[in-house]
């Protein structure tokens, strides 16, 4: 047997305010058919007190509560009657549109109307007279008010709780959107960071260790204005990048995006640097005049370039490091080619982000990226990354 369930405080309170408002009006004699009911007077005490009881019910079984005050009304139609029983049926009514499931909100008010109208064309033809339609207005004043207003109430909370709901909702998304931002960003700020000193770094830890292994005044001196160089440069890009995150307020001009147009000082540099380690730097530029790329295109495509000949820098054997520029109206490609095998001296550390973040700026732009060994035509092997990137207007990932 399911036990009730515990009824809630605000449905007791109206429970008892009822039963103790109709025990008032019947110690008064404040009956609404004085004379007219079964002896003796006190049985108008019984519905009252049933529908009190089912007050108790109207929010945990607004179903229940409703067929018990139905029963509780026809019986206090043979009574005395009592203006309490009336008042807390009307509440019912209410309750049961109100709290009930959804079917409730369409059932009651529909059932009260029908049966409205039949009590009032049955008090036409049992009385044959117009104040019969009296009974009608009470009867409608009894169940059609409180039902429809269940409906109104029920409407205006449903609409509360949607809008609450969308607004909890439009804040998950801005937080998911947010959250995706700060990813986004970091991702970027990461790429930019390693790829503005990764190349200073491994030219740093190269020369240094070269000079550590070298009992050579001369190699050591090289060694050190190398790693001066790049350390001031290193400071120089890293103060840059600094810059551009910092939120100054002032009239601050943020530093120019790298381009294509410094590729040779690009290679300049990695010859510096790379000559230690028995590297050559060649640069093959195909691309016709007058087609200059994007700038998110020439930023990417500088960036591979850097990161490449970074990479060449701490893991090619001696020999040729080749760059290739090419663009039509389409793509740009960029290739570096480098020697691969076994490297006498010493070599940097790699932690493969440099990969990593190449392949995430060619993704963001919706081209196609590919790094490994390739064996050339005379069987040997080099390492190659290879960047297509579109150049037509509209292409990449906002």
């Amino acid at each position: 047997m399911t036990a009730l369930p515990r009824p809630h405080r605000d449905d007791v309170l109206i429970a008892v305010a009822g039963l103790l408002g109709g025990l008032l009006l019947w110690s008064l004699g404040l009956d609404t058919r004085s004379g007219h009911g079964l002896e003796p007077r006190s049985l108008a005490l019984v519905p009252l007190a049933v529908m009190s009881g089912a007050e108790l019910l109207r929010r945990t079984r607004p179903n229940t509560a409703l067929a018990i005050g139905c029963v509780s009304m026809l019986a206090d139609q043979f009574t005395y009657g009592s203006v309490a029983t009336f008042a807390m049926f009307t509440d019912v009514v209410y309750a049961a549109v109100l709290y009930g499931k959804p079917a409730a909100v369409r059932r009651i008010p529909a059932v009260s109307v029908v049966a409205t109208a039949a009590v009032t064309v049955t008090a036409l033809v049992v009385f044959q007279d117009a104040q019969a339609i009296l009974v009608g207005i009470l009867f409608a004043v009894l169940t059609v008010a409180p039902a429809w207003t269940g409906v109104s109430v029920r409407t205006h909370r449903d609409a509360a709780e949607a809008a609450q709901l969308r607004a909890e909702q439009t804040a998950l998304l801005a937080e998911m959107d947010r959250t995706q931002a700060v990813t986004a960003e970091r991702a970027r700020m990461a790429r930019e960071l390693h790829d503005l000193v990764a190349g200073h770094l491994s030219a740093i830890a190269i020369h240094s260790t070269a000079a550590l292994s070298l009992d050579d005044p001369r190699t050591s001196r090289e060694a050190l204005g190398v790693i001066r160089e790049n350390s001031v440069e290193g400071l120089a890009e890293m103060r840059g990048l600094i810059g551009l995150l910092r939120d100054s307020g002032g009239d601050e001009e943020p530093a120019p995006a790298p381009t294509l147009a410094g590729v040779d000082a690009l290679l300049d540099q990695s010859r510096t640097n790379g000559a230690a380690s028995g590297l050559e730097f060649t640069l093959e530029d195909t691309r016709e005049e007058g087609l200059g790329p994007p700038a998110p295109v020439e930023l990417a495509a500088y960036r591979i370039l850097q990161e490449s000949l970074t990479n060449a820098l701490k893991h090619a054997s001696p020999g040729r490091v080749t760059v290739t520029l090419a663009q039509d109206y389409r793509t740009l490609m960029v290739v570096v080619t480098s020697p691969s095998g076994d490297r006498p001296g010493p070599r940097a550390p790699g932690s493969g982000a440099g990969l990593v973040g190449m392949r995430e700026r060619v993704a963001l732009l919706d081209g196609q990226f590919t790094a490994g060994p390739v064996t050339t035509g005379d069987g040997g092997k080099v390492w190659q990354v290879r960047a297509r990137l579109p150049v037509e207007e509209g292409s990449g990932k906002a």
